[in-house]
């Protein structure tokens, strides 16, 4: 079996991680996994977010963070979705065999969130979403943004996301996220028709 057909059929799996001045950060995702999901971050908000994502996506997600929330939720956040991107980045080692490119759209009662995604290796982020109110429960909404943009430069993906429309903050924000989980459930698939090859022209991500 070659290196490249071996890696398609590993568990796609990791374990992240990181301890700051702020913040002591460990994860662990699984890719090919059930949606289930285990998240505890002191942000309920924010675990509220990430066990939908991970359900919606099939993702296998454990989260235990402790930060600095004395000061506020922002540190916290930023470190889990870090960590996040890195696992990304970690389980689909050299990416060989997936389908690279994906997206969903999602309602959310009034809401409608678009995401699309590109595991290519080219980190990039762009989020369109605006928001009515300064907080949904621990979660300043001016940080939505950011977190998306933490998980695709960590990735090394490309992602966007966009709310069509809606009226309330916490649909708008989980429509994002079941989005996300649900376009990158269908890029990280592997497809057999690869046979076990680098979805790129280049050869390599």
């Amino acid at each position: 079996m070659s290196e490249v057909s071996s890696a398609v059929n590993r568990v796609r799996r990791a374990t992240i991680e990181r301890t700051t001045g702020e913040t002591s950060i460990v994860l662990s995702l699984t890719i090919d996994g059930s949606g289930y999901a285990d998240v505890q971050t002191g942000i309920g908000f924010l675990d509220h977010m990430l066990t939908l994502w991970a359900r919606h996506g099939l993702f296998d997600l454990t989260v235990r963070a402790q930060g600095d929330l004395q000061v506020d939720e922002h540190h916290t956040a930023e470190d889990v979705c870090i960590c996040l991107g890195r696992a990304i980045d970690q389980a689909l080692a050299e990416r060989a065999g997936i389908v690279r490119t994906a997206h969903s759209f999602v309602p959310m009662d009034e809401a409608l969130a678009l995401v699309a995604v590109d595991l290519g290796g080219r980190p990039y982020c762009v989020v369109q979403a605006d928001f009515a109110t300064p907080r949904v429960g621990q979660l300043g909404t001016d940080l939505i943004a950011h977190l998306f943009e933490s998980i695709a430069f960590n990735g090394r993906l490309n992602l966007h996301a966009q709310v069509l429309y809606g009226r309330n903050d916490h649909h708008k924000i989980e429509a994002l996220f079941k989005a996300c989980g649900r376009a990158l459930d269908a890029a990280t698939r592997i497809d057999p028709r690869l046979g076990g090859t680098v979805p790129s022209t280049k050869g390599v991500i």
